[in-house]
């Protein structure tokens, strides 16, 4: 693919089509074989052409972080949205105006949401599903699953919503390196998980669905035989993070990347590195730094230089870089030490002013949202441009 293809500009979002079916393929069979439900995390991706593709293969639904990536899916035909963040109260009405036109689920983790979203939902004439939102460990939202019977009360109780059920997504686990050390918490979050659901049964609340998971976890959660559904969205794509951690289970990971930045070399005035059109701006560098996988010499890294520039170093020079850790000074006389000694020749295997250098996110869900579009290449070499709809949306 690298050879293949010549973007048209740089930096440029690629995925490639057939490492991403089989990426969709792969997790919907999975969900099957272990009998939940998949309802792809569309924050991954932001688009809902993939969301219809994930929908199409068998998922239930998508997944939405925000009420405006919510508001875009349904927009672009995804008929089955959960929101799985708790909404600020100028969103309760734009949800249940979602409601009239596609089956909408919520999660709240106060009483105050629950009934803020009630009185949105009956002035709208909508029904909402209402899922429970529990805190088992990452400690960003949701309630302790001690509050989890008196919240699915009230929502039972509150006109306009449906409780629907639970849910208990273990972010904090995902990344997790080690598999052994991810499997034991995943799994001791799974019987607090699986407590709750047995005190809302019997305070006669029953959970329909008991929803969360991940890429990470995606293999001990399908096994529990807790989960309804599964929450995985980064498994499409999948990153350099994920790349870097053990794979659920044991054994290579199940996914491939499918995901890449193309970048063009514009200046090549050092024999350590040359600078490429893509820095801060074209990748997130909240994870680990984007891997070079193509089009530099193996082992070659990437370090942002700024907003609009990112530095590819080549393999000689790693060693000295890492020796001098983060300190600019120390790299700024190390690479000029570097162009002054005869002793280091130019390396003949550099890219050149013009080449095109393919790049893998350290990160893929806010890599992608940094695009307006991603460009899908397929194996016939046929490109096709994918607005990311969902990106960004407050308004």
């Amino acid at each position: 693919m690298f050879d293949r293809f010549k973007p048209p500009q740089t930096p440029l979002l690629v995925i490639h089509r057939e490492a991403l079916e089989r990426n969709l393929t792969n997790m919907q069979q999975r969900c099957d074989a272990g009998g939940v439900r998949l309802r792809a995390h569309g924050k991954t991706h932001k688009c809902s052409r993939l969301g219809r593709m994930q929908v199409a293969r068998g998922a239930v639904g998508l997944c939405a972080q925000t009420v405006g990536e919510a508001e875009a899916f349904v927009a672009g035909s995804v008929g089955n949205v959960l929101v799985t963040a708790p909404v600020a109260p100028w969103a309760a009405p734009r949800l249940a105006a979602l409601a009239k036109t596609a089956h909408i689920g919520v999660v709240a983790d106060t009483k105050a949401q629950i009934a803020r979203l009630g009185s949105a939902a009956r002035a709208a004439g909508v029904v909402l599903d209402l899922v429970v939102d529990l805190d088992l460990g990452t400690h960003r939202t949701g309630a302790y699953p001690q509050q989890a019977v008196e919240l699915a009360r009230a929502a039972a109780e509150t006109e306009g919503l449906n409780f629907a059920g639970v849910q208990a997504y273990l972010g904090h686990l995902q990344h997790v390196t080690e598999n052994d050390a991810r499997r034991e918490a995943d799994e001791e979050g799974i019987r607090a998980l699986a407590a709750v659901v047995a005190d809302l049964r019997a305070a006669g609340l029953e959970p329909g669905v008991v929803t969360g998971g991940g890429t990470g976890t995606h293999v001990f959660d399908i096994a529990s035989g807790v989960f309804t559904e599964i929450q995985a969205g980064s498994y499409a794509v999948m990153d350099v993070e994920y790349g870097a951690c053990a794979a659920p289970g044991g054994g290579d990971w199940p996914f491939e990347p499918a995901m890449y930045v193309a970048a063009t070399v514009v200046s090549a005035h050092h024999k350590t590195h040359v600078t490429c059109d893509a820095g801060f701006k074209a990748m997130a560098v909240d994870g680990p730094p984007a891997q070079v996988v193509g089009g530099a010499a193996p082992g070659s890294l990437w370090r942002p230089m700024g907003d609009e520039h990112g530095a590819i170093i080549h393999p000689f020079f790693v060693p000295a870089m890492r020796a001098g850790g983060s300190d600019p000074i120390l790299a700024a006389k190390a690479i000029q030490a570097a162009d002054e000694n005869p002793d280091f020749p130019w390396p003949k295997d550099a890219p050149k002013p013009g080449d095109v250098v393919w790049l893998q996110p350290g990160h893929c869900d806010p890599t992608m949202n940094l695009y307006d579009a991603v460009h899908v290449l397929g194996e016939d070499d046929h490109v096709e441009r994918w607005p990311i709809d969902a990106r960004r949306v407050s308004t």
